[in-house]
């Protein structure tokens, strides 16, 4: 694979997740953390006006709006809309990028530990999945390789690579010590990869890891009026990527009844309860767990 000359590590493309935003600036106040030999690093602001309104989004997720087709509609020009045009410029084009890899730093408010988030399973990302693993025996894989990376609608996708570090739980506008240094510290395992992949230094690795690979999404239980009726039930709140069986407790209605899993696989869910997703009612992700060889 060709080697990376340029990498950006954007924090704050949610500005209520504090994580992110604080490590930037640590970084930017001493670029020598985060800078190796073999590739340049920038460091990337991406929503400073929800950040100073202490608020995820002014108009509408930046998260959701690197779809080549979004980018390319300037009717679109709403805050975030705008924004995200304005980081395809600086960080693309999306097809053509000038940045090779993308690092986007993220909080879930969900009980997912350190997660590292990979759009494709090529040979450089199967290898730095077990690179980080092996470093960080608490870190979790989850593979979103549902649609072609260039479809995706990450900020991440804009990049010739890119991954997401999503780490949580964090409730939205606060800090925590042990959430920042897990980020600190998946993020520097990522930099020393990239490094030592471009100086054809890669040290021996596991030769399989273990990962989650997305498969649906759940939505809060509603009534016909859309009206929701029930929550995420108590035996899976917390429980990010722990199994739960078919008729396994779901959702807990507030007229008393359950409802249960009525799918027809083993799920492990992710992003439970997260509270950026309430106000379109999801409830979690579905993962399905599968090893692949590295």
């Amino acid at each position: 694979m060709s080697r990376f000359s340029n990498v950006a590590i954007v924090g704050g493309t949610h500005g209520n997740e504090f994580s992110g935003i604080y490590a930037l600036k640590q970084w930017q106040s001493n670029p020598a953390i985060t800078a190796r030999d073999s590739f340049s690093t920038e460091h990337i602001f991406a929503n400073p006006s929800a950040y100073s309104a202490n608020k995820r989004y002014v108009d509408c997720d930046l998260n959701r709006q690197f779809d080549p087709k979004l980018l390319a509609d300037y009717s679109l020009a709403n805050y975030e809309e705008s924004r995200a045009k304005a980081l395809n410029q600086q960080l693309g084009p999306k097809g053509d990028p000038r940045v090779d890899f993308i690092i986007d730093l993220h909080n879930t408010t969900s009980n997912m530990g350190p997660t590292l988030i990979l759009l494709t399973l090529d040979t450089f990302n199967k290898q730095l999945a077990a690179y980080v693993s092996e470093r960080m025996p608490d870190a979790v894989i989850l593979v979103e390789d549902h649609i072609e990376p260039i479809q995706h609608a990450f900020l991440c996708s804009v990049g010739k690579q890119g991954v997401i570090v999503e780490v949580g739980p964090q409730p939205q506008s606060v800090l925590r010590h042990d959430v920042m240094e897990s980020m600190q510290e998946m993020t520097t395992h990522i930099l020393d990869f990239v490094h030592l992949f471009n100086i054809d230094k890669v040290p021996a690795l596991p030769k399989s890891v273990t990962a989650y690979r997305y498969k649906e999404t759940l939505h809060l239980p509603q009534n016909e009026r859309g009206e929701r009726i029930g929550m995420v039930h108590q035996h899976v709140q917390d429980k990010d990527f722990q199994p739960i069986k078919p008729g396994d407790p779901l959702f807990m209605c507030f007229d008393g009844s359950e409802l249960t899993w009525q799918g027809d696989y083993t799920a492990y869910p992710h992003f439970i309860n997260e509270a950026a997703y309430y106000d379109n009612n999801i409830a979690m992700s579905m993962a399905n767990v599968f090893t692949f060889t590295v």
